[in-house]
């Protein structure tokens, strides 16, 4: 069954724009949205997505950590459901679109199914996610994490800036954060989960392309290093006499371009800190983070061995102590191959160029295929620019990208 255009591009448009307002800043200083998990925004947010969905003529339930289900009931009630969806929760000043779109687009999508009288054999599900960003607390995927059964109640004694434990924070949104393990959903109640996003990078601009099939999502591992060297005179210290924890912070940096580029990865250091910071003054110390992800879990691995690696070669070379700290490790993930031919057999009926590349973030869809099979499209956002205030994805864009969900949902529940 093809369904040509029955978007409605004004209504997906307008509650893109409607949710946008809520956590908006409302001066040069406070530009873009913040809605961090389970603040007062986000709370905002939960109600209007509630109402939209209830609006749609979905039937709406909020489990035990908050996840917002909204369900078109199919033909066969036994059968397993279709899920798509994403989250409502930003990062600090971030933008209009980020998990904001795939929830959005799957009411409107599933909307449409209803207002065109479609019966399906299964439900379908459209889920807005609890805290995917993590910005709050330091951690994120709660939603999906308890879903498929991975959130630990060590997560849950976690603390914000300001001293408030994820266990509170629940229990003032008025979830009781001990039930959190009624949130677990089995796999063979789930047939597929599926996630539209915008692509946050350039790969879709760069190829004039409205949409794309994920193949792959990047796992990352964060680490934390530290180098200990010596602070010294900056004039009396003869260069060869040097333990410069800030040129050894340096020479790692390039491994990790070096490495990255070798593996087809890729890595970044995003976080700086040196010591004592004066200006006449040797740094004794540095402390940085390294982000390596891949989209191959052994390819990771031994992009994380090799980086380790040139670490401990650089610091005994200028005789410097080293200290790697695992932050963080995600698996990466990769996608049903039957769901990414769908996408694509749905792209053509439509008449939508596509191409297939990976995910370098993270998202729900990482954790969904802990039990089910995932499947994911990309919508090309506007120079790349994802987490920022000019977060940008047209509107035309926006609907190509419901039209092909949509399409793809009518396959998975016939």
């Amino acid at each position: 069954m093809i369904i040509i255009n029955p978007i409605n591009q004004q209504r997906l448009w307008k509650t893109i724009q409607e949710l946008g307002k809520i956590g908006a800043g409302s001066n040069v200083t406070e530009e873009g949205v913040t809605r961090l998990a389970l603040s007062l925004e986000d709370l905002e947010a939960r109600k209007y997505v509630i109402q939209l969905m209830e609006e749609s003529g979905l039937d709406v339930r909020v489990d035990s950590v908050g996840n917002i289900i909204g369900k078109l009931e199919g033909k066969d009630k036994n059968a397993p459901v279709v899920m798509t969806g994403s989250h409502v929760d930003t990062v600090y000043q971030g933008g209009l679109f980020d998990g904001a779109l795939g929830v959005l687009g799957g009411i409107e999508a599933v909307r449409s199914i209803k207002e065109l009288g479609i019966e399906l054999t299964h439900s379908i599900e459209v889920v807005s996610f609890t805290d995917e960003e993590g910005a709050r607390f330091g951690t994120g995927y709660i939603g999906s994490k308890a879903m498929t059964g991975y959130l630990d109640e060590a997560t849950l004694n976690l603390k914000d800036a300001n001293g408030i434990t994820y266990s509170e924070a629940l229990r003032q949104a008025g979830f009781d954060a001990t039930q959190y393990k009624l949130a677990i959903r089995k796999p063979e109640e789930i047939k597929a989960y599926l996630e539209m996003h915008i692509e946050q990078g350039k790969v879709l601009e760069e190829h004039e392309l409205a949409v794309g099939v994920v193949t792959t999502i990047q796992g990352p591992v964060w680490l934390e290093v530290t180098l200990n060297g010596h602070p010294d005179h900056a004039g009396a210290t003869p260069m060869n006499m040097r333990k410069d924890a800030s040129l050894a912070m340096a020479e790692v940096m390039l491994e990790v371009e070096r490495i990255s580029t070798n593996y087809e990865g890729v890595g970044t250091v995003g976080k700086t800190h040196v010591e004592p910071g004066g200006v006449n003054i040797i740094p004794g110390r540095a402390v940085f983070s390294i982000d390596l992800r891949h989209g191959d879990k052994e390819l990771r691995s031994k992009m994380v061995d090799e980086v380790t690696k040139a670490i401990n070669e650089i610091c005994e070379r200028r005789d410097i102590i080293a200290e790697i700290d695992m932050k963080k490790a995600v698996d990466p993930a990769t996608c049903s191959e039957s769901i990414v031919g769908m996408l694509e057999d749905s792209c053509a009926e439509l008449n939508i160029s596509t191409m297939k590349l990976p995910c370098g973030a993270g998202h729900d869809s990482l954790m969904m295929t802990k039990v089910t099979e995932m499947g994911m499209i990309f919508v090309r956002s506007k120079d790349g620019i994802s987490h920022n205030p000019k977060e940008w994805t047209d509107e035309e864009d926006c609907v190509i990208g419901t039209q092909v969900l949509l399409q793809a949902l009518i396959k998975l529940a016939k």
